[in-house]
């Protein structure tokens, strides 16, 4: 199962289903307002949802169809700093004993194929591709032999960065939340179809030149330990994502550094999940 938002057309977003080359429109078969109320009633509601609408559901062809952020409004995003051996290193920072676990404001999230606006106050804009988790049923003190019980799906997230706004500080949030700063999508997939979520190849190329390529087994803190340690302190929500860091290759550590410009286009894969496109532009 494939779940996407998309702009239905009245102009507002809608729940569905990315089917093949369509997506089925999921409040033709239920009263689901948005992805996070059908995340809400669990994956196994959603999985049988899924087949009802696949049987009799209305149908748009794809390329109709706007897609928006797979969840617009989730309660939270934790991010996980340093959590690729690589990358650690690139940083020139030592392993960390414990996750570093830092926030990403909401308001920051766009959909694929919207574009990522630069703001004036940064000259240091980075890019991150990212495994994200999406979360079923909350919990506190989750143990992390129950991390599956708890994942409802797996998406891509991008942690666009302002370096010199995020190191000016030890605080790293709001240089990760400027506006349109956590590209999402293009689909939240279902836990059942992500065999191993610790053994997906993940790539980021700008322009086509390919700058980020690892594997999610080169984590540090796996999914179990992330959700063990989160709820260990602040209970997790139905809808939270957890943004499992970045590999190697970002602009920050690149010699010459390399930053984001207008007129460039980052395109992140990750296996099982598909491509998560998105133009780079000044804001305005």
């Amino acid at each position: 199962m494939r779940l996407v938002a998309f702009a239905g057309s009245d102009g507002n977003p809608r729940p569905g289903l990315l089917h093949q080359d369509a997506v089925i429109d999921l409040t033709s078969v239920g009263s689901y307002q948005d992805t996070l109320a059908v995340i809400a009633n669990g994956l196994e509601a959603a999985t049988h949802i899924a087949k009802v609408a696949e049987a009799s559901g209305r149908r748009v062809p794809l390329s109709e169809v706007k897609l928006l952020a797979p969840i617009a409004r989730p309660p939270r995003i934790f991010c996980i700093g340093l959590n690729y051996r690589d990358h650690a290193l690139e940083s020139n920072m030592e392993l960390p004993r414990v996750p570093t676990v830092f926030f990403k404001l909401v308001s920051a999230i766009v959909g694929p194929d919207a574009a990522i606006e630069l703001p004036r106050l940064t000259q240091q804009p980075d890019y991150e591709a990212e495994l994200a988790v999406v979360i079923g049923p909350g919990g506190k003190n989750i143990a992390a032999a129950d991390w599956r019980k708890h994942v409802f799906g797996y998406t891509i997230l991008n942690d666009v960065s302002a370096r010199d706004v995020q190191l000016a500080t030890s605080q790293w949030s709001l240089g990760k939340s400027f506006d349109t700063f956590a590209p999402l999508g293009p689909a939240i997939v279902s836990a059942a179809e992500v065999t191993d979520p610790h053994r997906l190849d993940i790539r980021l190329a700008v322009n086509g030149e390919l700058l980020q390529s690892s594997n999610t087994q080169e984590l540090i803190f796996p999914i179990p330990e992330l959700i063990a340690y989160i709820s260990s302190i602040a209970p997790l929500e139905t809808g939270d994502i957890i943004s499992t860091g970045t590999p190697a290759g970002v602009g920050l550590g690149r010699h010459p550094q390399r930053w984001l410009r207008p007129g460039d286009e980052v395109v992140i894969e990750i296996s099982s999940l598909g491509k998560l496109r998105n133009p780079v532009r000044a804001a305005t």
